[in-house]
C-alpha cells in the first residue's frame, strides 16, 4: 500500500514527508509508529545520534549517526558490515530510538564496536543493491538443490544478499542439528560469496514469507507482530473453540497467534461462571454441567437420571440454585428454571413502519425488473377468431 505522503508514494524509499507518522505502513513493513514527531526538543539538547535501519524481511538493527548525517524515516543508507558495507532503509529517528533500544535491551556503551552509518546511499549502490537483490531467487533454488543431493534434513526458506553483494544470509529450518560445513564449501565454491547460515522457527519463516490468514487479512507476524509468545491449547479450551487442528493451526503449522488477542477477556468472564465441577443438587438426583455460552450467560446441565435433556438455565438461575444448595434447600425439578427463549417471527413483508435502518415507505423489490402481465383474456380472444377465421376459410368453396 502506497503512502500518500511519500515523495515517491511509497515505492522507492527516498524519504518520508511525514516521518513516519502517518501510521500506513506503506514505507516499512513491521513498521513503528513515530508518535514523537509532532514534539519538538529543547533546543540546548543535543539530538539522539542513533538510528535503526530496517533490511529485507523486517530485520531490523541499530546503528551510530557517527557523521551526524541528517536522516529521515525511509531515507536509504549504506552502513558499516562485519565486512564490506550494507544497504538499508532508515525505519526510526530521534528519540523513539531510545526507547525501542531499551525495549530490545540494547545498550550502545556495552557494545564493543559501534556499527556505523556511512552515508546516503547512491545511484551506483542501489543499483548494485538491485542486482544482487535479483539473484537471491535463483541462489535460493541452487541452494536447496545442493541441499538435496547432500541428504540434508532442512529446508532453505529465504536468501537476503548484503548490500555490497560480497554476502549471503542463508535462512532455514530444520527439527534437528544439521551439519552443513560440506553445504558451505560448495555453496561459497558455486557463487563465488561469503556464506552464513541463520536457523530460524517455523514462526520467523512465516513472517520472512509473508501471506493470507484464513481471516482474509495479510498475516500479523509479518505486517504488526514482531514478538511471538507461546500459544498452548488451553487458550483455544477457554475460548471454548473446537480442538481441529486444521482450524486451530495457521500457514507456519503452529497454533494461530490470534487465540491470544481476545484470551484475557474469556478468562476474566469465566471468572462469573460457577466451576464446572460444581453439581447442582435437586430432591429427584443431581445435575451435571454440560456446555455454557459466554456471550448469552448460559448454562446447560443434564440430571443424572435423564442425562440425554439438557436443561437451558441462565446465570442468575445457576447462582440462585447453588445459593439454596448452600442454605440446605434443593429444588423440586431442574425443569422449573428452564429458560425459553422467545421465538422473533420473521416479517415476510416491510408493512412494519418502525423497521430499524430503512424507509418503511421503500419497498425491498423496487430494484426487481416489473414483470410482464400476461392478457389471458385478450389472449383467448384473439385465438378464438384466429380458429373462427379458419374454418369459415376451409367451408369457403373452391374456385
Amino acid at each position: 500500500m502506497a503512502c500518500s505522503n511519500c515523495s515517491s508514494g511509497g515505492g522507492v524509499p527516498k524519504g518520508c514527508k511525514s516521518n513516519g507518522s502517518c501510521g500506513t505502513g506503506g514505507c516499512n513493513k513491521l513498521p513503528v509508529f513515530d508518535w514523537l514527531s509532532n514534539m519538538e526538543l529543547p533546543s540546548t539538547e543535543k539530538p539522539f545520534d542513533w538510528v535503526e535501519v530496517r533490511f529485507k524481511n523486517g530485520r531490523k538493527e541499530f546503528y551510530h549517526n557517527a557523521n551526524e548525517l541528517t536522516l529521515q524515516v525511509g531515507d536509504a543508507v549504506a552502513v558499516e558490515a562485519h565486512s564490506g558495507h550494507d544497504l538499508g532503509n532508515v525505519s526510526i529517528v530521534g528519540e523513539l530510538v531510545k526507547l525501542q533500544m531499551s525495549k530490545k535491551k540494547f545498550k550502545p556503551e556495552k557494545q564493543e564496536h559501534h556499527m556505523k552509518v556511512y552515508r546516503h546511499a547512491s545511484e551506483k549502490d542501489l543499483e548494485k543493491w538491485a542486482e544482487a537483490r535479483a539473484l537471491e531467487k535463483d541462489t535460493m533454488m541452487r541452494s536447496r538443490e545442493v541441499a538435496l543431493r547432500l541428504g540434508l534434513k532442512m529446508k532453505i526458506s529465504d536468501v537476503e544478499y548484503q548490500g555490497d553483494g560480497t554476502k549471503a544470509i542463508f535462512y532455514y529450518t530444520a527439527d534437528e542439528r544439521v551439519d552443513f560445513r560440506q553445504l558451505i564449501r560448495e555453496l561459497a565454491q558455486l557463487f563465488g560469496i561469503r556464506i552464513e547460515m541463520k536457523q530460524i522457527g517455523a514462526r520467523q519463516e512465516a513472517q520472512r514469507l509473508g501471506g493470507i490468514g484464513s481471516c482474509g487479512r495479510e498475516l500479523c507476524c509479518s505486517t504488526w507482530l514482531s514478538d511471538f509468545r507461546s500459544v498452548n491449547t488451553a487458550a483455544a479450551r477457554y475460548q471454548q473453540l473446537s480442538l481441529n487442528p486444521q482450524k486451530l493451526a495457521g500457514q507456519c503449522g503452529k497454533l494461530k497467534c490470534c487465540l491470544n488477542y481476545e484470551l484475557d477477556s474469556y478468562m476474566e468472564a469465566v471468572k462469573r461462571f460457577p466451576s464446572p465441577n460444581k453439581k447442582l443438587k435437586l430432591k429427584g438426583g443431581v445435575a451435571f454441567f454440560q456446555k455454557m455460552d459466554i456471550f448469552k450467560e448460559m448454562l446447560w446441565y443434564a440430571t443424572d437420571s435423564n442425562p440425554n435433556d439438557w436443561v437451558p438455565l441462565k446465570l442468575d438461575q445457576v447462582n440462585e440454585i447453588l445459593e439454596a444448595n448452600e442454605n440446605g434447600e434443593f429444588p423440586e425439578d431442574l425443569g422449573d428454571f428452564r429458560f425459553e427463549e422467545v421465538k422473533v417471527e420473521k416479517v415476510t413483508g416491510l408493512e412494519v413502519a418502525d423497521f430499524v435502518g430503512g424507509n418503511a415507505e421503500d419497498s425491498i423489490t423496487r430494484f426487481d425488473s416489473p414483470k410482464k402481465r400476461r392478457n389471458r383474456g385478450n389472449n383467448r380472444n384473439r385465438n378464438r377468431n384466429r380458429n373462427r377465421n379458419k374454418k369459415q376459410g376451409d367451408k369457403a368453396p373452391k374456385k
